[in-house]
């Protein structure tokens, strides 16, 4: 019989949220969508980092169509130079420049022109840098159980940072994984 891998279900539209105990502050109670996943390594955007910078200031084009709070959200470490922007697209529409990802969330060429794409797209977000895990590198974290791997809906990619998306998913878990959320920010005050 053989063992699966820990990424196994790892898959372009699931989402890697962080454990309680994982420390590295780039990830402290993250939750990344998943955008590409293959043997040479794993690319995601950090969900529930909005930055303090409005898309006004960086991609004012971008600015109307992009769900609130329109601001730049943190994706990642990785290049954080460069932008991503994630789009939802209307039933039965592929928006020029745009990629699916899963269903019908897909990425957004920036450099297209927003007025070519604003009827067939519901909202959009957009995140500076990226998540990236080389080759074998996120099976091992999933192993040592740094990241849970959820299903991951529409809505959680465009979803409220005002919320705490961390938590949501954790909760609509159920049984003892819901339990997480509601591990104390800082256990030492508990």
């Amino acid at each position: 019989m053989c063992a699966l891998r820990p990424d196994a279900g790892v898959e372009p539209g699931v989402l890697l949220v962080a454990s309680p105990m994982l420390g590295d502050p780039n990830f402290r109670r993250t939750v990344v969508y998943v955008l590409d996943h293959r043997p040479d390594g794993s690319v995601g955007v950090v969900l529930n980092r909005p930055s303090d910078v409005t898309l006004l200031d960086v991609l004012p084009q971008w600015f109307d169509l992009a769900s609130a709070p329109r601001t730049l959200f943190v994706g990642g470490p990785v290049e954080t130079n460069a932008a991503l922007c994630l789009a939802e697209a209307r039933a039965g529409s592929h928006p020029y420049g745009w990629t699916e990802v899963s269903g019908p969330i897909g990425l957004t060429d920036l450099d297209t022109d927003p007025g070519i794409v604003e009827r067939d797209v519901h909202q959009v977000r957009v995140f500076a840098g990226y998540a990236g895990w080389g080759a074998g590198q996120l099976a091992g974290e999933i192993a040592d159980g740094a990241w849970m791997v959820f299903a991951g809906h529409s809505t959680d990619v465009f979803a409220d940072p005002g919320g705490d998306l961390w938590r949501e998913v954790l909760r609509r878990q159920g049984g003892t994984v819901a339990l997480l959320a509601t591990y104390p920010d800082d256990p030492r005050l508990n």
